[in-house]
């Protein structure tokens, strides 16, 4: 399997770098046996069933993008430099995973200054990010951190635009609760409460799962031969109650619907021994095609980045042949892409 075969041409206009208002406003292209259907997100019950169950990551993005200054005093006089971090990951010991923009401008053991009562030192390098120890701790840290931080956007959305403060709203879900993610579950971020209530009323349920997503799903494959790419982990749980559910919408018929490949990703992990079972850690689970879905049915989704990990990931839900004519039709159909942009529902044909 060559990194090529998950390629596509995408016209540089189809990058949305602003989400459809109102969010459910969005388009969704529902993909079902061997058609294609062209709807909006807002007409998702009518897709659903009852007895269907939605799984959703109630991870909470914080603002992990900081700017800020290092000053450093010398012979020549007194130095100041603008370094942009993007928090990765706490650490057990209290300190935080980063990438440092210029790395090569801060010494260890130097200050970088974000604001008045808010600061961190550097500990150390490795693997090209840097470890930092912030001054402040607990309610301190997160108060500090909302002050001075901005959502971490794509990199091919940052490259477009800086992150403001609608983005705040925007790259957030209306049900994420466990902070601790440095990208969103984007496909999440088409529902409103409204929605919500629809797919309820229409006798679906819902189960909350908690993936922490991380930076590294931005991280190009650098390998040709895909399977020998290794994904970056990041930490996730699935409670005994979220698995029960599962199994028991599973065991009675209905159709279990992660909503976005975090979800997706994090389920399948938790029932790699093949059946859904309460679960806790750092995944890495990679899913090309291939692989043997435990308990995905069918994938809500966004439109992903040629020659990607999710890009594999859907083709091995759906069959590569298959994904093909579904992204040529988005893009003739001028769907809008990555994580500001349109929906799918896939929902691949029984075998």
């Amino acid at each position: 399997m060559k990194l090529t075969d998950f390629d596509f041409d995408l016209p540089e206009e189809l990058i949305a770098t602003r989400p459809a208002v109102p969010r459910t406003s969005a388009k969704l292209l529902v993909a079902e046996g061997s058609g294609i259907t062209d709807s909006v997100v807002s007409a998702l019950p009518d897709w659903l069933q009852a007895g269907d169950r939605l799984v959703l990551n109630d991870t909470r993005v914080i603002p992990a993008r900081l700017s800020g200054q290092r000053h450093r005093s010398s012979a020549q006089g007194n130095t100041a430099a603008t370094i942009g971090v993007t928090l990765l990951e706490p650490r057990a010991d209290g300190t935080w995973t980063a990438l440092i923009k210029p790395l090569k401008k801060v010494k260890a053991g130097e200050e970088i200054v974000f604001s008045a009562d808010f600061r961190a030192t550097l500990e150390g390098t490795a693997e090209g990010q840097g470890l930092l120890r912030f001054n402040l701790s607990g309610d301190d840290f997160d108060a500090a951190l909302n002050a001075a931080g901005a959502m971490p956007l794509p990199p091919y959305i940052a490259a477009r635009r800086p992150a403001d403060a609608q983005d705040n709203e925007d790259y957030q879900t209306v049900f994420a609760r466990n902070k601790g993610a440095v990208a969103a579950p984007t496909a999440s971020l088409h529902f409103d409460d409204a929605l919500l209530r629809a797919i309820a009323a229409r006798g679906v349920q819902f189960s909350f799962v908690t993936l922490h997503v991380g930076a590294g799903t931005f991280l190009p494959v650098k390998v040709d031969d895909v399977t020998t790419h290794r994904m970056h982990a990041e930490w996730g749980r699935v409670s005994a109650e979220a698995a029960h559910e599962i199994a028991q919408t599973k065991a009675s018929g209905g159709r279990v619907i992660p909503v976005g490949t975090t979800a997706l990703r994090l389920i399948e992990t938790a029932a790699q021994n093949g059946s859904i079972r309460a679960w806790e850690g750092d995944t890495d689970i990679f899913i090309y095609p291939g692989f043997t879905f435990r308990v995905t049915d069918a994938l809500m989704t966004n439109f992903h980045l040629p020659k990607s990990t999710l890009m594999m990931l859907v083709s091995a839900l759906m069959g590569q042949h298959r994904m093909r004519e579904i992204y040529a039709h988005a893009i003739d159909r001028k769907y809008r892409f990555f994580s500001y942009g349109d929906s799918s529902l896939l929902i691949p044909e029984k075998t």
